[in-house]
């Protein structure tokens, strides 16, 4: 890979870091559109928690890994919810990362090196002085093709 598209993926890496390491920190705190809406109906304090009235948040139930080291947003044993927070973020994002460039490690694309004597057909040229193993001259029958390979040929000389 070329070193602008190492520094391209480093660059986002750092991005996606920085902003789930710090910033994830400042997000709201008030309920988004679907917490609101299951809260009609409800009668809610200060601190979110159901006071009266009916709506479906109150049939809510803990998830079945609420107790999983990365649960609610931190990670579990880290007292500083700051810390916690940030913790939680970047290893989501590392994780992610490993993930995805995993997947794109095996579906690269693999060059494939002819067998038969034939142009690869990767997309790449045979290099300079190679001949073809099954012993014929890859411009026989073509003569334009000759030309051309004639006139690079006087080009590098």
């Amino acid at each position: 890979m070329k070193n602008r598209s190492w520094a391209f993926l480093a660059g986002g890496l750092l991005v996606a870091l920085l902003l789930a390491g710090v910033v994830s920190n400042y997000a709201s705190s008030h309920p988004d559109g679907l917490d609101s809406s299951l809260l009609k109906g409800c009668t809610v304090d200060a601190d979110d928690n159901i006071v009266g009235g009916s709506c479906p948040a109150q049939q809510a139930r803990d998830h079945e890994l609420a107790d999983s080291p990365l649960a609610d947003y931190g990670v579990r044993g880290v007292r500083n919810s700051f810390v916690s927070t940030g913790l939680s973020g970047v290893l989501g994002v590392l994780v992610t990362f490993a993930i995805g460039a995993g997947g794109f490690w095996l579906l690269r694309r693999r060059g494939t090196t002819p067998t038969d004597g034939t142009t690869p057909t990767d997309g790449t040229t045979p290099t300079k002085g190679t001949t073809p193993t099954d012993g014929t001259n890859p411009t026989d029958g073509d003569p334009a093709r000759s030309d051309d390979v004639r006139r690079r040929a006087d080009a590098a000389s």
